[in-house]
């Protein structure tokens, strides 16, 4: 008989985790975003910046490890879609990959001393590869799972709210680890503090993860395991691959997410270049901008369920786009145009404001995304039959990485262009020239607005609003019986 500890509701019932499964879920998100993202976050800048890499390099090398990691979603989403075990379909993956994500983590961070430049880049490409196919084996089963956990829309806002909130906390966790210990007295620029630096997050994360697998497990295990697809892994996977791209739903999604996220990772990947050589910030004072964009993100997902309530997600995404791209336009267009050039202490809180709305429009989104992917994944199943939970959110990750790839080789590319010199490790106070500077600022905010304008037209497709999939709720529970 199914363990149903942890259930608020009878199994006939719509299903509700309880507040403490959804605790234990939420502490996932340090693998899935949080902590893992903004350790990852610094690789750019320490492969480039620190050790003399060649940008265009480190952005392959970057760039390549978030392709094959792309790839490998779909396998891994199929794969637990199908499987049946005492864990359920989601957990035997997310507890083995728990001492490989660590293990590649602190291993990225930590490259042999007195590498050639394709010594180093063959290392990061590698460890890239490793660090982010290990992550996907989690994250793919624990989005999934979100979708297996509840079928109600709103308590389906409320887990990504609870994960997210978990994330942001891991994020101001690892960002404060980072500046104020490791990286403390311009120590972005010096690579003695990276290694420790890798390790500790690494094993905060697996403490993490193993506290959601261990705080999920008995509930996951009492959830419904459909009868296993047909057919291996391989010969099977193609097919439905594109079965799920024959739903418009998920295909306007999937090209509305590529689009965004490509913008995100080319601003992303230059924050630290442009907050250290253009705004030119001491160290330990870039940690308040990180700060003031988590506090943004809490305000963002905390008001999201609210918004979601009196306008459609659609909108709540939209509206989240918009400020993001605020942010990437305003005060970097004042500094192109020669009208704003604050440095040092003069441009922290200018740049804390900025970080603080874009934290708030990338909360938003967040939090409406997932929620909207959930509900595809539903209509899918009144299409053609058969839940593809691991598949979607699969068809989510790969557009997250696959065009974070981009955007990360994009930016590669761009700061080889730009001439960005290669020597200034340890060079801490370097000044750029103007014209350099100008080039990167151009690159970092507006080039990637103008790029997410075109997923905000693609957006305008998706069909499913708040009443369409009441309709298909009341449809599937018929189906079922």
């Amino acid at each position: 008989m199914a363990n149903t500890e942890g259930l608020t509701q009878p199994a006939t019932a719509v299903r509700k985790p309880s507040g403490a499964v959804k605790i234990f879920y939420s502490l996932g998100q340090m693998a899935q975003g949080g902590g893992f993202d903004t350790a990852v976050g610094f690789i750019f800048f320490y492969y480039s910046a620190v050790l003399g890499l060649s940008g265009a390099l480190v952005g392959a090398a970057l760039a390549i490890g978030l392709a094959f990691d792309g790839g490998v979603d779909p396998l891994v989403g199929s794969w637990s879609d199908n499987l049946k075990s005492r864990l359920g379909r989601r957990l035997p993956f997310m507890i083995g990959s728990i001492p490989l994500v660590a293990l590649s983590l602190g291993l990225l961070f930590s490259p042999p001393s007195g590498l050639s430049q394709w010594g180093l880049f063959a290392w990061l490409t590698v460890l890239a590869v490793a660090t982010r196919t290990f992550a996907s084996v989690f994250n793919v089963p624990y989005l999934a799972l979100a979708a297996e956990m509840t079928t109600d829309s709103a308590e389906r806002t409320s887990l990504v709210v609870y994960r997210s909130v978990a994330g942001i906390t891991a994020g101001l966790i690892c960002t404060a680890l980072g500046y104020v210990v490791f990286f403390a007295d311009g120590g972005l620029q010096r690579p003695e503090g990276y290694p420790g630096y890798g390790w500790s997050v690494a094993i905060l994360l697996a403490v993490a993860m193993s506290l959601c697998c261990l705080g999920v497990w008995r509930y996951a295990a009492s959830l419904p395991q459909p009868e296993p697809a047909t057919g291996g892994l391989v010969t099977r996977l193609p097919g439905e691959v594109a079965e799920i791209f024959r739903n418009r739903s998920f295909r306007v999604l999937f090209l509305s997410a590529v689009i965004m996220f490509s913008a995100m990772g080319l601003n992303a990947t230059l924050n630290s270049h442009a907050f250290v050589f253009v705004w030119r910030m001491r160290t330990e004072t870039i940690q308040f901008i990180g700060y003031a964009y988590l506090a943004g993100l809490l305000l963002g997902v905390g008001f999201a369920p609210l918004l979601q309530k009196l306008m459609e997600k659609k909108t709540l995404i939209v509206l989240g786009i918009s400020l993001l791209m605020a942010n990437w336009l305003v005060l970097q267009g004042l500094r192109v145009m020669g009208l704003w050039a604050p440095v040092g202490d003069d441009a922290i809180l200018p740049m804390m404001s900025n970080s603080f709305v874009a934290g708030i429009g990338t909360g938003l989104a967040m939090v409406a995304y997932p929620a909207m992917m959930a509900d595809a994944a539903d209509e899918h199943e009144l299409l053609f039959g058969r839940r593809r939970e691991g598949l979607y959110f699969a068809g989510l990750g790969f557009a997250n990485k696959a065009a974070s790839g981009i955007g990360v080789m994009l930016a590669g590319i761009a700061l080889d262009l730009v001439r960005f010199p290669r020597d200034v490790s340890q060079q801490v106070g370097v000044i750029l020239p103007e014209d350099v500077q100008v080039r990167l600022v151009m690159i970092w905010g507006p080039a990637a607005a103008v790029v997410c304008t075109i997923s905000l037209v693609i957006l305008m497709a998706y069909g499913i609003s708040r009443a369409r999939h009441a309709e298909i709720a009341v449809a599937l529970q018929k189906v079922r019986g």
